[in-house]
């Protein structure tokens, strides 16, 4: 059985372990241009320093009001892809694959005096802004805005796309019955990102897997529960997503209570029932932990989140946990 030290290959994306860097949002974008900085540079590069296998930029967005803050990423001009591919370029030169979030934030945006928009007129929740109802026309630019993100990305050297559809997000607003109220076609819960997905990958190479986050359930009254994420989950495979970031919650203010690997088990009924790869997230900082998920096939990567914001060699430290030591770059494996 494989290890969290195997490599994998997910269609044309090799990597070599199965520690994927979780997407978190930084909040470290200047001005309203929404392009990586430094600050993005040294966070994301010193990770694959690190030894991750696959490094995911946080969720970033497909136009301006799409952004949570002023100070989230976003790519939709052709002049933001020089800033992204500094870091894919390095991330590659130490031996780390790169992927990018693309994602809109809905409702969930605060941006001040921005167009809050959403599937249905319904806010986040009591303390968030009321959103205005999305026309079908704006939705339709929206798809298409998707597919603009996933060309600049490509052309910025991303070896893979991450769609983010959990979390309460505009995909994931659409899939809920909590925030999506609409009685158009759209009101149908997977159309409006089925449509998003056949668009991003329209613009994909043909080798280039896409990724998509979901939240396998949600904790709000309203929400859905797993078995309807698993009934659109084929849909989703049809229209060209070839592997999922297993999360829950997020369309509403509940938290779950958290353990280690408190997610993976959807993670796994995902995979052996559909058969494709999946990648586990949530509370899996302890490397036995992570590599028990590993070992045991409940999932074919680990996504780290917490456990990289605290150690940029989180990888290397979990590697002499589990007896594989793998080596760093430079002279670093001397502080080892």
């Amino acid at each position: 059985m494989p290890g969290l030290f195997d490599p994998i290959a997910i269609k044309g994306l090799e990597l070599k372990n199965r520690v994927m860097m979780s997407s978190m949002c930084q909040y470290q974008a200047e001005g309203l241009d929404g392009a990586p900085v430094d600050w993005h540079f040294i966070h994301y590069v010193s990770r694959a320093i690190g030894g991750t296998g696959l490094i995911v930029l946080e969720m970033t967005n497909i136009e301006p009001r799409g952004r949570i803050t002023e100070k989230c990423l976003g790519l939709w001009s052709q002049e933001h892809i020089p800033h992204y591919k500094r870091i894919v370029d390095a991330c590659h030169s130490y031996g780390a694959k790169a992927g990018i979030q693309i994602a809109h934030a809905g409702r969930k945006s605060v941006i001040e005096k921005g167009d809050i928009i959403g599937p249905t007129a319904l806010p986040f929740s009591e303390n968030s802004p009321m959103p205005r109802e999305l026309k079908k026309v704006e939705i339709e630019e929206l798809i298409e805005g998707f597919g603009k993100s996933a060309e600049l990305a490509v052309q910025a050297g991303f070896d893979t796309i991450e769609l983010h559809g959990a979390h309460g997000y505009l995909l994931h607003q659409f899939f809920s019955p909590a925030s999506n109220k609409r009685e158009d076609e759209y009101g149908r819960y997977n159309r409006f990102p089925l449509e998003v997905i056949k668009a991003v990958k329209a613009k994909m190479p043909g080798d280039m897997p896409l990724i998509m986050r979901i939240s396998a359930v949600e904790y709000r009254e309203g929400g859905y529960g797993f078995n309807h994420m698993l009934e659109m989950i084929p849909d989703f495979i049809e229209a060209g997503i070839d592997a999922f970031d297993v999360s829950t919650g997020g369309d509403g203010p509940v938290r779950p209570k958290v353990y280690p690997a408190y997610q993976a088990k959807y993670a796994e009924i995902i995979k052996n029932t559909f058969h494709v790869p999946v990648i586990s997230v949530g509370n899996l900082e302890t490397p036995a932990v992570a590599e028990s998920v590993i070992r045991s096939e409940v999932a074919d990567l680990v996504a780290i989140g917490r456990g990289m914001l605290r150690n940029p060699y989180w990888v290397k430290e979990a590697s002499l946990q589990i007896g594989e030591n793998i080596d760093l770059p430079g002279v670093y494996n001397l502080g080892y």
